[in-house]
């Protein structure tokens, strides 16, 4: 793992977000956003990719990353998204839904917006009524939250109150969120059920129920395919990757057997989605390979004794297109490999951007690889 940066920053790390780059960036992303759970003090903070000027004999990045600023969080950081270059929406375990605004100029965060328990459980006005807020998700202005609550909120950014809120959306919890398309949302919930919402619907119901049969399943992450928006990829407690076509039948597509223990979030690669990233409680951060065929690619992934396992596709009951879909013989098999052999505490979050992969740890640790695809 020698192209992976890690700094300890003592304190449990919940959430790692690339800063987005412009549309016309060629370089590198090199600013990220923490946020951290189960800490007296919780922290925003935002940090660089470290010194690019000192480049090793081989090509490998040095220096760690530096930290710029950060800023006091009320409560755990239970999600966090730019909402632009600038902005960062953060959600609590309070309730509270808050807006910090990174200053470049003088490198500091202040809070630009504040919705109060946004999510809450007998009323907004107890003391002790706010209900964690689990899930957020950002299409500038447009900022949609989810929580514990059961309760779907539709901000938009410096707009004082709720453009929406559908209180009773859900009975059991929330925890995560995506946008299908502008005007149409998904959300995974705590008995294994992904919900679809049409925002220019006033009925406060879904207007599709999708469910993993069986055992209930709690599903904690979700994320949309970035081409094909029908395409969708969730992980839950037991640690199963489940890829869903959302124009057929109400069950996922292909079931994985992935991680030990929960699993925390799953990204397709914004750019390059035949690649998707998986983390868990059991410590793994998985890389799940479906471009072209294994074995006329240059074996980057086999270095520091990492493990690799192939799955031949046929046993995975793949349908329509899509190499998340396909039963092209070309895409007959799927490399998954773990990028941290020795893994220890929860692998908590990650995020990935162009060639550079971000991560933080329950062991105090970010990490930082800008060599993914080397």
């Amino acid at each position: 793992m020698e192209d992976v940066c890690a700094k300890f920053v003592s304190q449990k790390i919940s959430k790692t977000r690339w800063r987005p780059l412009p549309a016309d960036a060629l370089q590198p992303p090199d600013l990220f956003a923490t946020g951290s759970w189960d800490n007296e003090d919780n922290r925003i903070s935002i940090w660089s990719v470290g010194d690019l000027g000192n480049v090793g004999l081989s090509g490998e990045y040095q220096g760690e990353p530096q930290l710029l600023c950060d800023i006091r969080h009320n409560g755990d950081v239970m999600d966090m998204q730019f909402l632009d270059q600038e902005r960062i929406v953060v959600a609590s375990s309070t309730g509270t839904v808050t807006v910090f605004r990174h200053h470049q100029n003088n490198q500091t965060l202040s809070a630009n917006q504040r919705w109060e328990k946004a999510h809450y459980h007998v009323d907004q006005d107890t003391s002790c009524g706010g209900a964690a807020c689990t899930g957020v998700i950002c299409n500038n202005p447009e900022i949609v939250t989810v929580g514990e609550d059961g309760r779907i909120n539709l901000f938009r950014a410096d707009q004082k109150d709720a453009v929406r809120t559908i209180d009773n959306a859900d009975s059991s919890t929330l925890h995560a969120v995506t946008f299908l398309r502008t005007t149409e949302i998904l959300t995974v919930n705590s008995i294994g059920q992904l919900k679809i919402w049409d925002l220019r619907q006033q009925r406060n119901e879904p207007s599709q129920i999708f469910s993993l049969t069986g055992d209930r399943v709690p599903l904690h992450c979700v994320d949309r395919h970035p081409n094909q928006q029908h395409i969708v990829a969730t992980g839950g407690q037991d640690g199963m990757l489940s890829i869903w076509d959302i124009r057929q039948g109400t069950m996922p597509v292909s079931l994985l057997n992935a991680h030990e223990a929960e699993m925390w979030e799953v990204h397709f690669h914004p750019s390059n989605p035949d690649h998707l990233f998986t983390c868990s409680e059991d410590g793994s951060l998985w890389h799940w390979d479906t471009s072209t065929d294994i074995s006329e690619k240059p074996s980057f992934l086999h270095q520091g004794g990492r493990s690799t396992t192939y799955f031949s596709h046929n046993t995975i009951n793949q349908s329509v297109v899509s190499a998340w879909l396909s039963n092209d013989p070309t895409k007959d098999r799927m490399e998954i490999t773990n990028l941290i052999p020795n893994q220890t505490l929860s692998v908590n979050s990650l995020d990935i951007l162009g060639p550079c992969l971000v991560y933080g740890t329950d062991a105090e640790a970010i990490y930082v690889n800008r060599q993914l695809f080397a």
